[in-house]
């Protein structure tokens, strides 16, 4: 019968062998990620980002509000007029829509015209994040993008209401145009936000 270490150490004295025993290894190496891999992986989320995000842009404003206009006698939605609107055209639009053709509107706003900002502003600070790595200039870059999902969300909100009286407020209609120039305007300056990212991120992979 084996003895005990106890055992040998009281037979052999301090010539005893003692069993050694090794703990298994706790870290498995071949999970380890490097910073290469994770980079790649962020890569590949915002690829994925930016398909979405095109693919949003194209439904919503080159699909969607198009055809809308079938059901407004050919007047452009108010989120397409880029240089914003008046007082008499919104009360010529709420005229040319039904109750049904502007509920299609607000629906359109909660869903397609909700993901896209959302998606579109993740993918961007993605995609900033991932490419600069100065603070101040990375908080710089960030603020078009979260700016724009919060502008274009509440102008999703402010467009419906614009619409919803027969009689428009002035108050209500400054504030939706208003709203609505400022997110093309902030939409524009992410996109060059994140074309500034891609070139700060290329000059430093070119330079490590």
């Amino acid at each position: 019968m084996a003895k005990t270490p106890a055992q040998r150490i009281k037979k052999h004295g301090a010539n005893a062998a003692l069993p050694q025993h090794h703990l298994p290894s706790v870290i498995n190496p071949t999970t380890q990620r490097s910073p290469e891999k994770a980079q790649n992986n962020g890569r590949l989320i915002v690829i994925a980002g930016v398909v979405a995000s095109l693919f949003l842009f194209w439904y919503v404003h080159l699909l969607t509000l198009n055809q809308m206009t079938q059901l407004s006698g050919g007047m452009a939605m108010p989120d397409s007029l880029i240089g914003g609107f008046s007082t008499d055209y919104v009360h010529q639009l709420h005229g040319a829509m039904t109750d049904d053709a502007r509920g299609q509107l607000s629906y359109i706003h909660k869903t397609a015209g909700t993901l896209f900002p959302l998606i579109f502003g993740f993918t961007w600070l993605l995609l900033i994040g991932t490419n600069v790595a100065g603070k101040a200039l990375r908080w710089t870059l960030w603020a078009a993008p979260l700016l724009f999902a919060v502008v274009r969300l509440w102008s999703n909100v402010a467009v419906d209401a614009a619409l919803g009286s027969a009689t428009p407020d002035a108050g209500q209609v400054a504030l939706a145009s208003t709203l609505t120039v400022v997110g093309w305007v902030l939409f524009l300056l992410s996109l060059a936000a994140g074309g500034a990212a891609v070139f700060v991120g290329r000059r430093r992979s070119k330079s490590a």
